[in-house]
């Protein structure tokens, strides 16, 4: 009797460097795909992605067509699906996903299988290096970024060069599970998401023409284009590599095809490898995930301010750089990266609420939410982290603005309010003389929210609540 293989799809939308579609293709006669959807791993907490996701879907059904390959959608809790499979004809096969709660499940889907004794093969996920592969000297895990990437990527390099995965074409389609479900079907209920379809192309051969086009026009001048957001200087592959339609090795060898590479490929790498890094911590430290790493702050003396969190999340605190990037974010499911910086510093430090209210909206908005990345950048900027920076040090809104928006045009673009403003008083509009304002019909206060709070008072509370850390 021949056998059939079920590939679990996760966040692995491709069909290019795929191992466990591979492995399925090279070793069944007739292979489906499965993509099952948790309400209760997305409902409230991921909502832009649920569109990605969607339109990944679309995409990927298409080119596993290709390869008379089925895609089935299932909504269902992972375990009670698992848990309702009998045939032992049956072999599972899926990545991994580098998060404790998917270790998790994955153990428990283990179990489930090995008891039916129904086949099954996990595969390694879209990273360089198993996290569990990088460890100091003594078997401990790093918690300072530098020395831990320069161990990582020389273990990479040190590696056999991975082989690409390719999927063989099938002689037939398999179908097992009846499912009328379709992509559409898992989109939010609110419809805010619709402008992404402005700004994104979803689909794996879009992936790749980004990253052909990041090659040969961006990377080279990365390291310096990179900090101005008016800039077109950011890969913008983070969302394929979240989805996994680009896969992480792919880029490496393409980044290492690189000719005359400068410091702006090297910078580009170090960017994957802080990925690689914040999957590291969350693993050795899921703690984490819930709260921060550096125990002390769990004393720190939070501010609980909705009026001010609501205004942040809006784009409505009077300053202009902080109210572009949570507006572009809003817009796009994207926010620059810099700018993600300042505007985590401003509410963590300027209006000293939790950072994980912070982490909270950036999961629900972000086409790129990265559970690894977001809680360690959050942690980051709020100075409870890993190898963080210091809680002293806090961005000063109006100079991030002035020296990485010098002439306000990423300022004007996202913030429509400001756009008849001189460059001169672009990142400090409350400085214009009224009557000036009166002129240009922008009055702040009126026309656009006066800073909800002043950043020295807002620095000199900040350093206060940090110094009652140290009392305790």
């Amino acid at each position: 009797m021949k056998t059939k293989g079920i590939v679990w799809i996760k966040d692995d939308f491709r069909t290019e460097n795929n191992a466990a579609l591979s492995y399925a293709s090279l070793n069944h006669d007739s292979v489906c795909a499965i993509y099952i959807y948790n309400n209760e791993y997305f409902d409230n907490k991921r909502e832009a992605q649920k569109w990605w996701i969607s339109k990944s879907l679309e995409s990927l059904e298409k080119d596993l067509n290709k390869f008379n390959i089925n895609l089935t959608i299932l909504v269902s809790e992972e375990i009670k699906f698992f848990s309702k499979i009998n045939d032992t004809n049956i072999s599972f096969y899926w990545n991994k996903i580098y998060e404790p709660a998917q270790f998790e499940l994955d153990n428990k889907v283990e179990t489930i299988l090995r008891n039916k004794n129904i086949k099954y093969k996990l595969f390694k996920g879209n990273v360089l290096n198993e996290y569990n592969s990088i460890t100091k000297n003594d078997g401990t895990p790093f918690k300072v970024f530098s020395p831990f990437w320069r161990h990582a990527e020389q273990i990479y390099l040190d590696k056999v060069p991975p082989k690409e995965n390719k999927i063989k074409k099938l002689n037939k389609k398999l179908s097992i599970f009846n499912s009328k479900n379709k992509p559409k079907d898992l989109l939010p209920k609110y419809d805010w998401y619709k402008k992404f379809e402005n700004y994104w192309n979803v689909s794996e051969k879009d992936s790749h023409n980004e990253l052909q086009n990041f090659l040969k026009e961006r990377i080279l001048k990365y390291s310096n284009d990179r900090d101005f957001p008016s800039l077109n200087g950011s890969s913008k592959l983070s969302p394929y590599i979240r989805n996994g339609q680009l896969n992480v090795n792919k880029i490496w060898k393409s980044c290492s095809s690189i000719k005359n590479k400068n410091i702006g490929v090297r910078k580009y790498l170090n960017e994957l490898g802080w990925r690689e890094f914040s999957h590291s911590l969350i693993n050795y430290f899921p703690e984490m995930l819930k709260g921060n790493l550096r125990k002390e702050f769990d004393k720190f003396p939070w501010e609980k301010n909705n009026k001010f969190l609501n205004a942040w999340k809006k784009g409505m605190t009077g300053y202009p750089i902080v109210d572009a990037g949570m507006r572009q974010m809003y817009e796009t499911g994207w926010m620059h990266n810099r700018i993600r910086m300042v505007v985590g510093s401003f509410l963590v430090k300027h209006l000293r609420i939790n950072w994980k209210e912070g982490e909270k909206y950036f999961r629900n908005c972000l086409l790129d939410f990265n559970e690894a990345n977001n809680v360690a950048q959050w942690q980051w900027v709020a100075g409870c982290g890993a190898d963080a920076a210091p809680y002293f040090r806090i961005f000063n809104p109006i100079l991030q603005g002035e020296k990485f928006d010098k002439n306000g045009e990423y300022v004007k673009k996202w913030v429509p309010e400001l756009k008849n403003y001189p460059t001169k008083f672009i990142h400090k509009p409350w400085e214009l003389d009224v009557k000036y304002q009166e002129t240009i019909k922008t009055i702040i206060g009126k026309d656009y929210p006066a800073p909800i709070v002043v950043h020295e008072e807002a620095r000199k509370k900040a350093l206060s609540a940090f110094q009652s850390l140290k009392k305790n």
